[in-house]
């Protein structure tokens, strides 16, 4: 959970008076609240902090909401909030605030409406032991029903029955579905986000599975390559060289790493073997409420590796009209290295 304190001083740093919170995410890290997407979030003037919902959820919100509740909805919401920030400079966030949501606000505040990016995400970055907890069990519980559907991957099965097994699995263990699965067999392997279709997996395919399960409001992520029979020469030596860029990248995990360094390593392993164009995507991404969040583990990004941070690691290679491969696994960045979290096994092709 981001702590409260940080963010009030990151606010501060930002020469903000109050933080007007909108992203859903954001609000469930800043008060427990898990409907966030239908609460706003006001932090400041000085250590105030509010969370602002309807009606339909005053029995949760006073269950799960670790600061003050109010239940209202707009314009109500909007002028509680008014007089206490007459003449100040109110954060909002840029990423998310929608433009009808910036001109209620202005009818309703007198106030200097400042946009911001970043404030809340930079510290949820770092998972706090709770947080890395829920995160674990949720990848345990996806490694589970990857474990029990994996004999039913072959030929003459589609990728939407592969996908409803998952799906269903999930289910049953009491876990939501993290995001849209992906099954891609055969050519839709050269799909990053080639989410299942109709196709039925043939002999000789190979067959990019990735899934996740959201636990308790938190994501895991994986994916796994399988053969199906025996895939040609090349997609071997594709899996090979893909396999060889990841498991490079997760031994070079550690706090201090940049993750555009971190990046090159698997991207320079795929261009020594002729496929740096196929690596379309970048290396990886942080996990936690979103299955998407910081930091990017991009060629162009500036952000560090630390301590408390759930990250993915995935180098890809797609061929078109041929097929692809990706290998991801979910890490945690320790004081002295990495923990990888998803522990189903790489399948040698």
């Amino acid at each position: 959970m981001t702590q409260l304190a940080d963010l009030q001083q990151v606010i501060r740093e930002a020469g903000v008076d109050a933080l007007w919170v909108s992203t859903p995410a954001n609000v469930q890290a800043l008060t427990g609240f898990s409907s966030g997407a239908d609460g706003k979030v006001l932090v400041g003037p000085g250590d105030a902090v509010t969370l602002y919902t309807d009606s339909r959820y005053t029995v949760q919100a006073q269950e799960e909401s670790r600061v003050t509740v109010h239940i209202a909805r707009p314009p109500e919401t909007f002028q509680h909030a008014a007089d206490g920030l007459k003449g100040l400079r109110v954060g909002i966030e840029a990423e998310h605030l929608t433009v009808a949501g910036l001109e209620d606000l202005g009818q309703h505040w007198d106030a200097e409406l400042v946009p911001m990016r970043g404030l809340i995400e930079g510290l949820r970055a770092i998972k706090s032991p709770e947080e890395v907890q829920a995160i674990r069990e949720a990848q345990a519980v996806a490694d589970h029903v990857f474990a029990e559907v994996r004999p039913m991957i072959r030929a003459g099965v589609r990728e939407l029955d592969v996908a409803l097994e998952l799906e269903l699995g999930l289910r049953r263990a009491g876990a939501e579905v993290g995001f849209d699965v992906i099954v891609a067999s055969g050519p839709r392997g050269a799909m990053p986000h080639g989410v299942a279709s109709g196709r039925v997996i043939e002999d000789g395919d190979l067959v990019t599975i990735d899934f996740g399960a959201r636990l308790h409001g938190y994501h895991s992520d994986m994916t796994r390559t399988l053969a199906v029979g025996t895939p040609s020469d090349e997609m071997r030596r594709v899996y090979g060289a893909v396999l060889e860029a990841e498991e490079a990248a997760i031994a070079a995990v550690k706090p201090g790493m940049k993750c555009a360094d971190l990046d090159a390593v698997a991207r320079g392993i795929l261009e020594r073997h002729g496929l740096g164009e196929a690596f379309a995507h970048s290396l990886g991404h942080g996990v936690g409420l979103n299955i998407h969040e910081a930091p990017g583990l991009r060629k162009t990004s500036e952000e560090v590796l630390a301590a408390g941070m759930v990250i993915t690691i995935e180098p890809g290679a797609y061929l078109p009209g041929v097929g692809g491969v990706r290998i991801e696994d979910l890490l945690l960045v320790t004081e002295d290295g990495y923990e990888v979290l998803s522990l189903t096994p790489k399948e040698a092709i």
